[in-house]
């Protein structure tokens, strides 16, 4: 997903926001079966980030930024991903796809400018560099066993994405790896 190395976690979740907006432009770009691997892509990357996020930033951003910020970025991911769910459903050749694509690029886009405005600042001015360093070893860890799809049913909270989230990051795998393999064997 990234890379690694002695990143910190602001470090590292600024380089995966630099990465979404990238794909959004892309995915915007692109046509046929690019666009779809290229939104495929996005949508990974957008649900195994902001699971990683409710597990590891926001809960440490609460002490530092305070729990009415937080609750705001929870609230904005949830959006998010009831959204982005209805897009995939959607599918990229759907008339209406540009136009929610669009919307959703923009509330992300609104939404990872709060967080580096409103709680990464506060994290870089309140947590110690070793402390930074070993938060971005637990996103990565999280993001590990996050689900590759979102789930707005499954909460937003780091306990609902803890005891959800691995399994159903298992079925979302399997589903991906048989989607890959129907793809790529296609004539």
């Amino acid at each position: 997903m990234t890379t690694t190395g002695e990143h910190d976690v602001v470090d590292l979740l600024l380089e995966q926001h630099n990465q979404i907006k990238t794909l959004f432009a892309e995915v915007a770009a692109a046509q046929g079966e690019r666009r779809l691997e290229l939104f495929h892509d996005l949508v990974r990357l957008l649900a195994v980030h902001e699971s990683a996020e409710e597990q590891v930033v926001h809960p440490a951003a609460r002490s530092k930024a305070g729990d009415a910020v937080v609750e705001a970025r929870l609230h904005e991911e949830d959006e998010a991903k009831h959204a982005l769910s209805d897009l995939y459903d959607l599918g990229v050749d759907h008339p209406e796809f540009d136009t929610g694509l669009a919307t959703l690029a923009q509330a992300v886009l609104d939404h990872a400018t709060h967080e580096e405005q409103e709680e990464f600042t506060r994290l870089r001015q309140e947590t110690s560099p070793e402390q930074l360093r070993r938060m971005s070893g637990a996103v990565r860890a999280a993001e590990a066993v996050s689900p590759t799809r979102p789930h707005p049913g499954a909460g937003e909270s780091a306990l609902a994405n803890m005891l959800v989230g691995p399994p159903v990051a298992v079925f979302d795998k399997v589903r991906d790896a048989v989607r890959d393999w129907r793809q790529s064997n296609r004539d």
